[in-house]
């Protein structure tokens, strides 16, 4: 369903979706007709496929109903067919979501909605991107940064100043990966004669997350909705002194979905 959510995104970057499981045509049907999924659902009754792409799920014994299903994972193919990325993880309650693939690999901007935060040196925006989330979900928190003219903020990289710093908070439920920082310009300080790592203009920030089960989450939901918290610090300076340090709170709130756990009829299960 968040495929279908941002099939018309992925179309708009001149990707095609398709889906493929070892479940018959007929449940397959009748998932994609009940979910309104507009993308083709491939049934691999025999899981060649799935054998091919080296998928298969082998922790499933043979003698299981379940056997022939695949893990969980995404394929970014070429117009070449040659496969880009692979999307993985090793929990299969564990999903990277189509919107995290749209802002990481192809460079979209489709997401959840936006909030601004404006300080006396520059205009943050932040989004995620999928505007609804469930668990074991990995989807990417985005910060737009819009310096004002003729300023500065230092990179991570620097030395003997006070660099740029998003940090999150600590909170049960919440994995936090390493954020990834844009390729900083060098700027030549005549009146100290240094050459320092800065940002200036407009940069973006961008950040992967993945939330557990709702159990887990605790306080972070409440009425359906999933909120996560943050903050930048940073040092601006312009062309003639440098301001004290700036810590802006950031916060990111989404919307927490209960998995899709309705079964196809009982003549179309395996």
């Amino acid at each position: 369903m968040q495929l279908e959510r941002k099939r018309q995104a992925f179309e708009d970057k001149g990707v095609r979706i398709a889906g493929i499981s070892n479940d018959r045509v007929g449940a397959l049907k009748a998932f994609s007709d009940r979910a309104g999924i507009g993308f083709p659902l491939l049934s691999d009754p025999d899981s060649a496929i799935i054998r091919e792409f080296g998928v298969l799920n082998e922790e499933v014994p043979k003698d299981h109903q379940f056997y022939g299903i695949p893990h969980p994972v995404e394929f970014l193919l070429g117009p070449d067919r040659v496969v880009r990325e692979k999307f993985h993880e090793a929990s299969y309650r564990d999903r990277f979501t189509a919107g995290r693939v749209l802002v990481r690999q192809l460079g979209s901007d489709s997401g959840a909605a936006r909030s601004t935060a404006r300080t006396s040196h520059l205009k943050l925006t932040t989004w995620a991107s999928d505007a609804a989330v469930r668990g074991g979900n990995r989807f990417a928190l985005v910060v737009d940064v819009d310096l004002n003219q003729k300023m500065h903020v230092y990179s991570p990289e620097v030395e003997g100043y006070i660099p740029i710093d998003w940090r999150m908070e600590e909170a049960a439920g919440v994995t936090v990966y390493d954020a990834e920082y844009p390729e900083s310009k060098s700027l030549h300080l005549p009146a100290i004669d240094e050459t320092v790592p800065v940002y200036e203009g407009s940069f973006r920030l961008v950040r992967d997350v993945m939330i557990g089960q709702d159990r887990q989450l605790g306080d972070l939901l409440k009425d359906g909705k999933l909120t996560i918290r943050g903050s930048l610090r940073y040092q601006a300076c312009d062309d003639k002194m440098c301001y004290l340090p700036t810590s802006v709170p950031l916060e990111w709130t989404v919307d927490f979905e209960q998995h899709d756990r309705q079964r196809v009829s009982e003549d179309l299960r395996r």
